[in-house]
């Protein structure tokens, strides 16, 4: 365990395990570096693997300023925590709220990401749901401020891509719900407020998708309804991109089916590191069902 601070001076709990080249994991709102734990118990056997919470999770500072939260900071906070270990490089896997902080820092510093993994990214992005999305957003920060972290925790832990978790992994799920409600209730509604509901949809970063190179690996269950548009929509536009739906499984796949998600980023770290990730071929890119020999 270490700490780094940030350049806006918030300190980070930073988890660094293993040796080799690195793997960075960052967490959905509901979770924290613990989320990772299957995840850093089987790669760092050949790997560098660092996790963290995020700011407003402790150990982690919590500003109490929600000025001190949006997706640029979490974004940022990516890089930090590269800098402060001295990494120039890993691969980047986040869930929910961290996949999108995975996709701006791909966005924003492509240099530095080896790789790009996006799990359950899209909660709240498809245009026709974004502005309900923001509503209970906003409403669920509000509550965790009014009836504390219990009771949000209690209603959050059973959502509908998260019973799926209960119905298979009792024991791993009250493990993920008994954290949830231990989570600071400042930060909790001031992540809620300043990140995710002032981050864009993903339909208006459609432009900075097409533009990305770096190798993607896109990660939906097929029960996590709100995401498999967007999971679609990533594999469509970024041209590096592939895409792996997970049968019967809800939101967060790392936790729900972790061997499941182990062998997906294995597999997927392994083509990388030998170059054979591809790019959309040309020809695979068209407005025809049949192709070229539709027209003839």
């Amino acid at each position: 365990m270490t700490t780094i601070t940030t350049d806006d001076g918030v300190r980070l709990h930073v988890e660094d395990v293993g040796s080799g080249f690195p793997i960075l994991f960052v967490h959905e709102f509901a979770g924290d570096a613990a989320a990772y734990e299957p995840q850093l118990r089987h790669f760092a056997r050949r790997h560098r693997c660092i996790a963290y919470n995020a700011r407003g999770y402790p150990p982690s500072d919590v500003p109490s300023d929600v000025a001190s939260y949006s997706q640029d900071r979490a974004r940022d906070d990516i890089r930090a925590v590269l800098d402060g270990l001295g990494i120039e490089q890993a691969h980047v896997v986040g869930t929910s709220m961290g996949a999108f902080a995975t996709l701006h820092f791909g966005f924003a510093y492509p240099e530095r990401a080896r790789s790009l993994t996006l799990t359950g990214c899209g909660y709240g992005a498809e245009p026709l749901t974004h502005e309900l999305f923001l509503e209970e957003t906003l409403r669920s920060a509000t509550a965790i401020e009014t009836s504390g972290m219990a009771a949000f925790a209690a209603g959050y832990a059973v959502g509908p891509a998260r019973v799926q978790f209960e119905a298979k992994d009792p024991r791993g799920w009250a493990e993920f719900a008994s954290r949830l409600a231990d989570h600071s209730p400042i930060g909790a509604a001031n992540t809620l407020r300043g990140v995710q509901a002032r981050r864009p949809s993903l339909w208006d970063l459609m432009d900075r998708m097409r533009a990305l190179e770096v190798p993607t690996l896109v990660i939906v269950g097929d029960e996590d309804h709100p995401c498999l548009a967007p999971a679609v929509l990533l594999k469509q536009t970024i041209l590096t991109a592939g895409l792996a739906i997970v049968p019967n499984t809800g939101h967060a796949v790392n936790t729900e089916e972790p061997d499941v998600f182990n062998r997906l980023l294995d597999d997927f770290f392994h083509a990388v590191e030998a170059g054979r990730w591809p790019r959309r071929d040309p020809r695979a890119i068209t407005t025809s069902i049949y192709g070229p020999a539709a027209a003839t």
